[in-house]
C-alpha cells in the first residue's frame, strides 16, 4: 500500500512522470518501424546458383547435390529443400530457432565457396542471403517509354536505377525483370559456318585470345610514370569484327565473314508486360525486419531523383503499393482503438452518472497505452497489427481498476467519510482485489513465452502489449487516479443517484459494522440486484444438479463445437488483388505463353468489367541465368510459366471467391491446355501464407523418382475427388520436350574429334559462350564493362536437320581449310590453287552424333536429399483444417506407400496444427498459472476451483459466437479466447474475494454467494458491458482483427453470466463446511 501513500504525499512528482511518460511516448512513436506483422525471424538462408544452358538432370547433379552434401556440415540445420530447373538452383536451408543465424550465414557462406571447386568450369559464386516471408516487394518501380527497346530500359535500370534503389534505408536492390543484360553479341551465321569449316569452338578461342583483358603496367620516361595500356581489349565493338578466326597459311578470316557484331542483350529469357504492354520493372524488395511503410515513404521520396537520372522519354512510376494495406490495417485498428475508448467511457457515465468520475476514469486509458507504447519501444517491438491488436484488445479491461477505485470512493463519500479518507481507504481496500485480477489477465499470456517459431513470434509482441498496458492501468489507479479524485470530486455525495449511492454506502458501512443507510426507493439496478437474489435462492436448493448439468453441457458443446467450426491460420484479408500462376504445356516457348497472357487478362476485364480493372502487371517465362537471385523473389519454372498481379478496383465491391470460381471456368473453356493457379497477391496475404504459393500441397519423397511418380498419381486421383479442392496440379514440370544429341565416342575418336570438342562446338548453337568463356568489353561512356558473348541466331536452329548439319570441329590441315562449295564458287575457289580436283571431308554434328526428339522432367525438387515430386492445391467452400483432414484421409486411401517413399502434407497445413497445439497448450498453462497464482494467495484449493469453474463457459461462449457470425477458429479468435478467459477469471476473483470475506464473517456459504453476487453485480456488469462496448467497432469491422473483437464479446458475455448466476452455486457447493481459521503454521498464529 506504500506506493498509494507515496502519490498521496508527493502528487507533483506523480504528474510529471505522468507527463514524462507521454512525452516519451510520442518519440517513441516517431521512432517505431510500422509493418503488418513483427520480424517473424524465420531462420532460414537461401543459396541460389545460376549456370546458363545446363539441364536440370545437370543443375542437379553437379550443382544442387554437391551444395548440400556440404551444407550438412553445417550446424543447427532443421532441414535443407531445394528447386532445380534449367540454369537455376535454389537452395533453402532452414535452421533450428535457436541457432545463431551470422553464425550459419558465414558457415554457409565457407562451405558453399568450398563447394564450387568441385563444380564445372564457368560456375560463379553463388548468391547466398536471408530471406524469410517478410523479405517481399513492396512495390514495384515500372519503366515506360515509347521510343526505348525493352534492351534499353533493362540498362537503364541495371545501371541507373538499381543503385538508387539499393541506397533506400530498409530496401534491396534485385536484379530488374523483363529484359535481358545488356551484351555484346557475336552473332555468327550458321550457314557461314558450314561454308568455311567453321566450328563454335573455333570463334570462341580466337575471342578468348582476341579480346583479353591484360592489366596496363607503367612506363618510367624521364620525369613520368606513364600509364601503359595494350589494346588487347578491344575498346570499339566494331573492331571485334576484324578479328581474326584463322591465321597462318592461307587467306584469314575474320569475324565480319561469318557473321556480325551487335550490340545486344542476353539470349531471352521472359517478358515483363505492364498494363498487356512489354516493360521493365524492379521489384522494391523490403528486408524481413524492415518497415514496409518506413521503405515505401522511403522510395517515394526518392522517386524524384530517379527520375532525374532517366532520358527524357523514359518514366518511371511507382505501383502496386503494398503499404496501402500496411496502413489499412493500421489505421482499422486505430479506429477501432478511439471507439473502443470513447463506448467505455459513455458505459461508465451510464452508470456513475458523473462527469468528473468518468473523466478520471477515461483518462487512465490513454495513459496506460502510452505506458504500454514506451514498453514496447523499450524491448524492440514495433507498431504492427499484432502489438495494435494487444493495446486494442486491453482497452476494455483498462477502464476495470479505475472504475472499481471510483465505484469505491462513492461508496465511501456516500457514507459520510471526510474526501480525502475516502480516497485513500477506497484504493487500499481494492488493492488486493485489483492486483489479483490484473495478475490473472497478464498470466494467460506468460505461455506464449514458451512457445517456439512463428506461433511465438505473433503472441509475444501482443502478450507484451497488454501485460505493459495492464500493468500500467494498474499502477496509475492506484496513483494518479486518486490524486485526480481529491482534485475533481466533491465532497458531498453528487452525481449518483439516491438509490445507488445509498445501496453502496450501505455495503461498506455493513462491512465496517456501521449499520445500514436509510432506506431509499429503489432503482433499476436495486430491482435487477432482487431479481438475482431471488433467481438465485431458487436455484440454491437444486445446485448440485445445475452446476453438474452446466459442466457437462457446457464441456460437452465445447468440444463439439471445437470439433466442428472452422479453422484457418488467419481470417480473410479481403484484398481486391490476386496472383495468377498460369502454366501452358510444357516446354513452350516464352514467346507463344506471352499470347495466352494476353488472352487471359483479355478474360479479367470481360469477368470484372475493363472498368473494374485498375492495373496488371505480369512476368512470363523464366529468370535470366546471370540473375539467378531474381527467382528468389518470384518463381517460375521454365518458359512455360507466367505469373500476374491485377489489381481490381476497392469500389468495385467484387465477390473474390466467386470472382476465382468464374475464371476457372471461363479459362478452362477459352484455353483448355493451360492450367491456372491462384496465388495471394497482396503482402498481407503472402506473409500470412508464410512463402507457400498455395495453402495445399502435398510431398511424396524418396530416393526413387519414379515409384515417388506412380505413387503421387495415386494421391492426385484419390484429391480429385475433394470437392473443396481447386487449381489441383503437379508441382513440377515432369514432362519437359528435349532434344537429345548421342555422341558415338568410337566415330569421334576415328575422326579425331572428342566428346569435349562436339560439345563446345555445340555451345553457340544451343545457348551462347557466356558460361564457358569470359570475355569482357568496357563502355568507354559510361564505364561499365560489358560480356562479349558467340552465339547463333535462335531462329537459324529449328529442327534436328539444323543440329544435324551444325560443323562439328575446327579444322588445322590445309585442306580442311578449304570452305564447302569450292567446286560451285570459283571467286573463292581462286584463294585455293590446285585444290579443286579434291573434296575434304568435313565431320557435322550429324556424321558423329545422333538427334532425337524426347523427354525429360523440367524440374527436380529435393527434400532433404531426397527427390520428391508434390501436389498443390487452393481451397474454396471449406476451411483450411477441415479440408487438410481430407486431404489426409485422401493420402491414406491412396494405399501405403512404397518402401521408402514418404507422404507428407505441407504447406499452411502442418503450420496451422502445430500453432493450433502451441494455442492449445498455452491455453491450458494459462489456466494453470492462474490457479497457481490464486492458490498462493487464498492459500486454499477449494476457492481455486471455484474461481476456474468459469472457464468452460468463457470457452463456450467465444465458441458460441464464432458459429453464429460464421468466423473461424484462427490466430486471432485464439487472441480474443485467451484474453476473454483471463477477463472473465478476473470477474471472478472480484466476487469470490467477497464472498470469502463474506463466508469468513461468519455467515454461511450460501448466504454469502447471494450477498456477494448482488453487492458486485454493479462493479462486474460495468467492467464487462465497458469492455464488450471497446470491443464493438473491432467485431463489426472488416478488417484482420474482426474475429479477435467478436471471441471476446462472445466469452466475456458468457462468463457474466456465469459469474453472476452460476459462481455463487459452486461456492456454495465447494465452500460449504469447509474451514475459516488461518492456514499458517507458525506458533504464533494459532496463540502458542
Amino acid at each position: 500500500m506504500w506506493i498509494i501513500s507515496f502519490a498521496l504525499r508527493r502528487p507533483i512528482s506523480i504528474i510529471a512522470a505522468v507527463i514524462s511518460i507521454v512525452c516519451v511516448a510520442f518519440l517513441a512513436v516517431g521512432s517505431m518501424k510500422r509493418d503488418i506483422f513483427p520480424d517473424l525471424k524465420i531462420p532460414a538462408i537461401y543459396v541460389i546458383q545460376g549456370y546458363g544452358g545446363m539441364s536440370p538432370e545437370q543443375m542437379e547433379g553437379y550443382i544442387t547435390s554437391t551444395y548440400e552434401l556440404y551444407f550438412l556440415y553445417v550446424p543447427g540445420i532443421e532441414h535443407i529443400e531445394s528447386r532445380t530447373i534449367q540454369n537455376v538452383s535454389v537452395i533453402k536451408v532452414f535452421f533450428q530457432p535457436d541457432t545463431d543465424m551470422a553464425s550459419a550465414m558465414a558457415t554457409i557462406v565457407a562451405m558453399a565457396n568450398r563447394a564450387t571447386s568441385l563444380m564445372p568450369h564457368g560456375t560463379y559464386n553463388p548468391f547466398v542471403l536471408r530471406f524469410d516471408a517478410g523479405s517481399l516487394p513492396v512495390g514495384q518501380l515500372v519503366l515506360s517509354s515509347d521510343t526505348k527497346t525493352v534492351k534499353d530500359l533493362e540498362d537503364l535500370a541495371y545501371t541507373r536505377i538499381r543503385p538508387l534503389l539499393a541506397t533506400v534505408p530498409g530496401a534491396e536492390a534485385p536484379p530488374p525483370f523483363g529484359g535481358n543484360i545488356r551484351s555484346i553479341v557475336l552473332s555468327v551465321d550458321a550457314d557461314k559456318l558450314k561454308q568455311y569449316n567453321i566450328s563454335g569452338a573455333e570463334i570462341i578461342e580466337a575471342l578468348a585470345s582476341g579480346n583479353k583483358v591484360l592489366p596496363a603496367g607503367n612506363v618510367r620516361t624521364g620525369d613520368y610514370l606513364r600509364i601503359a595500356p595494350v589494346n588487347s581489349d578491344l575498346p570499339d565493338i566494331h573492331q571485334l569484327d576484324y578479328l581474326p578466326i584463322r591465321t597462318g597459311h592461307g587467306p584469314q578470316i575474320f569475324v565480319k565473314d561469318i557473321g556480325k557484331v551487335e550490340d545486344s542483350s542476353d539470349i531471352l529469357a521472359g517478358y515483363a508486360l505492364f498494363q498487356g504492354r512489354r516493360t521493365v520493372y524492379i521489384p522494391a524488395v523490403k528486408r524481413g525486419d524492415a518497415s514496409t511503410v518506413s521503405v515505401v515513404d522511403a522510395l517515394t521520396s526518392a522517386l524524384p531523383r530517379m527520375q532525374a537520372v532517366l532520358p527524357d522519354d523514359v518514366k518511371i512510376s511507382y505501383e502496386f503499393d503494398q503499404s496501402k494495406y500496411v496502413r489499412e490495417a493500421i489505421t482499422d485498428v486505430f479506429h477501432e482503438g478511439v471507439l473502443g475508448t470513447i463506448l467505455p467511457g459513455l458505459m461508465i457515465l451510464l452508470f456513475l452518472r458523473d462527469l468528473r468520475s468518468t473523466a478520471i476514469v477515461v483518462t487512465t486509458i490513454p495513459l496506460s497505452l502510452m505506458s504500454s507504447i514506451v514498453g514496447l519501444w523499450l524491448c524492440g517491438q514495433t507498431i504492427n497489427i499484432q502489438t495494435l491488436s494487444g493495446l486494442a484488445l486491453s482497452i476494455g479491461i483498462l477502464v476495470d481498476e479505475a472504475t472499481v477505485c471510483i465505484e469505491n470512493m462513492h461508496s465511501h463519500l456516500a457514507n459520510g467519510v471526510e474526501k480525502t479518507r475516502a480516497v485513500y481507504e477506497a484504493c487500499v481496500e481494492t488493492m488486493v482485489p485489483r492486483l489479483l485480477a490484473m495478475l490473472s489477465v497478464v498470466a494467460v499470456f506468460i505461455p506464449s513465452f514458451f512457445m517456439v517459431g512463428i506461433t511465438r513470434e505473433l503472441f509475444i509482441p501482443l502478450s507484451l502489449a497488454v501485460g505493459f498496458a495492464m500493468i500500467a492501468s494498474t499502477t496509475l489507479a492506484s496513483t494518479l487516479v486518486p490524486i485526480m479524485a481529491i482534485w475533481l470530486l466533491k465532497d458531498e455525495h453528487s452525481g449518483v443517484p439516491d438509490g445507488e449511492g445509498d445501496e453502496a454506502a450501505e455495503a461498506h458501512a455493513t462491512a465496517i459494522g456501521r449499520g445500514p443507510k436509510k432506506e431509499h426507493k429503489p432503482d433499476f439496478i436495486d430491482k435487477m440486484k432482487e431479481g438475482l437474489a431471488g433467481l438465485l435462492h431458487l436455484l440454491m436448493p437444486m445446485r448440485f444438479v445445475v452446476i453438474g448439468a452446466y459442466l457437462t453441457v457446457s464441456i460437452s458443446l465445447v468440444l463439439l463445437l471445437y470439433n466442428n467450426i472452422g479453422k484457418e491460420l488467419f481470417p480473410d484479408s479481403g484484398s481486391s488483388q490476386f496472383r495468377m500462376r498460369i502454366s501452358a504445356p510444357t516446354g513452350m516457348r516464352v514467346e507463344a505463353l506471352e499470347q495466352r497472357v494476353l488472352k487471359t487478362l483479355d478474360i479479367i476485364k470481360a469477368e470484372a468489367g475493363e472498368a473494374n480493372v485498375e492495373k496488371s502487371l505480369g512476368y512470363a517465362g523464366q529468370q535470366p541465368p546471370m540473375f539467378p537471385i531474381s527467382s528468389a523473389f518470384l518463381w517460375t519454372s521454365g518458359p512455360h510459366q507466367a505469373v500476374i498481379d491485377v489489381q481490381l478496383k476497392e469500389d468495385a465491391h467484387i465477390n473474390m471467391s466467386q470472382f476465382k470460381d468464374n475464371m476457372r471456368k471461363r479459362l478452362a473453356k477459352a484455353i483448355p491446355d493451360t492450367k491456372y493457379s491462384f496465388e495471394p497477391g497482396d503482402i498481407v496475404s503472402q506473409i500470412m501464407n508464410l512463402g507457400s504459393p498455395t495453402p495445399i500441397c502435398v510431398q511424396i519423397s524418396g530416393h526413387n523418382l519414379v515409384t515417388n511418380k506412380i505413387f503421387a498419381a495415386k494421391v492426385l486421383k484419390e484429391m480429385a475427388k475433394i470437392t473443396a479442392l481447386r487449381d489441383l496440379q503437379w508441382g513440377q514440370a515432369l514432362d519437359y520436350p528435349s532434344c537429345e544429341i548421342d555422341i558415338d565416342r568410337e566415330l569421334a575418336g576415328q575422326l579425331g574429334l572428342t566428346p569435349e570438342e562436339v560439345g563446345m562446338s555445340l555451345q553457340p548453337a544451343f545457348f551462347s559462350s557466356r558460361f564457358v568463356n569470359l570475355s569482357l568489353w568496357r563502355d568507354p561512356v559510361s564505364g561499365f564493362s560489358y560480356q562479349v558473348q558467340v552465339q547463333v541466331p535462335q531462329d537459324q536452329i529449328r529442327s534436328k536437320d539444323d543440329i544435324a548439319s551444325f560443323p562439328a570441329m575446327k579444322s588445322t590441315r590445309k585442306e580442311q581449310m578449304a570452305p564447302h562449295g569450292i567446286m560451285e564458287d570459283p571467286e573463292i575457289a581462286k584463294l585455293y590453287p590446285g585444290s579443286q580436283t579434291r573434296r575434304p571431308q568435313h565431320p557435322l554434328i550429324g556424321d558423329v552424333a545422333t538427334v532425337e526428339y524426347g523427354v525429360t522432367n523440367g524440374e527436380f525438387d529435393r527434400y532433404n536429399m531426397m527427390r520428391m515430386v508434390s501436389l498443390t492445391a487452393n481451397y474454396s467452400g471449406g476451411d483450411l483444417g477441415r479440408v487438410g483432414e481430407e486431404v489426409k484421409a485422401a493420402i491414406k486411401r491412396a494405399g501405403v506407400p512404397p518402401h521408402g517413399v514418404f507422404a507428407d502434407v505441407t504447406g499452411q497445413v502442418p503450420l496451422l496444427k502445430d500453432t493450433f497445439a502451441h494455442l492449445l497448450g498455452g491455453l491450458v498453462l494459462a489456466v494453470c498459472v492462474i490457479a497457481l497464482m490464486l492458490l498462493g494467495y487464498f492459500q486454499a484449493a477449494r476457492i481455486v476451483l471455484v474461481v476456474m469453474s468459469t472457464t468452460p463457459a468463457i470457452l463456450l461462449g467465444v465458441l458460441t459466437i464464432l458459429t453464429l457470425t460464421g468466423t473461424t477458429l484462427n490466430i486471432q479468435s485464439f487472441m480474443g479466447a485467451i484474453m476473454a478467459t483471463g477477463v472473465g477469471i478476473a470477474n471472478a476473483i472480484l466476487l469470490v474475494v467477497f464472498a470469502e470475506k463474506t463466508r469468513e464473517e461468519g455467515k454461511t456459504a450460501s448466504e454469502s454467494a447471494i450477498h456477494a453476487a448482488q453487492m458486485r453485480m454493479r462493479p462486474i456488469l460495468m467492467t464487462s458491458i465497458a469492455m464488450v462496448a471497446g470491443m464493438v467497432p473491432m467485431a463489426l469491422s472488416n478488417g484482420q482483427s474482426s474475429s479477435l473483437g467478436r471471441a471476446v464479446i462472445g466469452g466475456l458475455c458468457m462468463s457474466t453470466t456465469s459469474v453472476l448466476t452460476l459462481l455463487p452455486l459452486v461456492f456454495s457447493i465447494i465452500q460449504t463446511g469447509a474451514r475459516t481459521g488461518t492456514h499458517s503454521l507458525h506458533p504464533e498464529d494459532h496463540g502458542h
